[in-house]
């Protein structure tokens, strides 16, 4: 009897995790954690820090070439994001910053301020309650008494 073959399953290897920078064509860079992909290209993963064309910066977590996790995303206005990402959206627990000086600490959700958080506007005072994107019905002046 002829011994049978077996076939054997491509097993499922985990993408090394290479350490560089890369620039785009754009002209955007990029300085971290990437993986080569199926057609060779590169995907953002890991930890590492993109600055665009226009001067925009995310320094934090990548997953799937996209801002996943932890991250800081500064503009060229001088407005800041720092918190949790998904699919390139502020999605979670997070802190966004104007110029102003004026900042929004609390829930987003796809890049909106969503549901409990603080706002201290640019003379220092806090007003706290349920924000549903640009409104934010019964806010609550929080006095501080020094």
């Amino acid at each position: 009897m002829p011994a049978e073959k077996k076939d054997k399953k491509k097993e499922d290897v985990a993408p090394t995790v290479a350490v560089g920078t890369y620039i785009f064509s754009n002209g955007d860079k990029y300085e971290g954690d990437y993986i080569h992909s199926d057609d060779n290209s590169i995907e953002r993963s890991g930890t590492g820090t993109h600055t665009s064309a226009d001067g925009t910066v995310y320094n934090g977590m990548w997953s799937g070439d996209k801002m996943n996790g932890e991250g800081t995303l500064r503009h060229p206005s001088g407005a800041v994001y720092e918190g949790n990402f998904v699919n390139n959206q502020f999605n979670g627990s997070g802190k966004y910053s104007w110029a102003n000086g004026s900042f929004y600490e609390g829930r987003f959700v796809e890049n909106r301020m969503e549901g409990q958080g603080c706002f201290t506007d640019t003379e220092g005072q806090v007003w706290t309650g349920t924000f549903r994107y640009r409104a934010a019905p019964g806010l609550a002046f929080k006095l501080s008494l020094d």
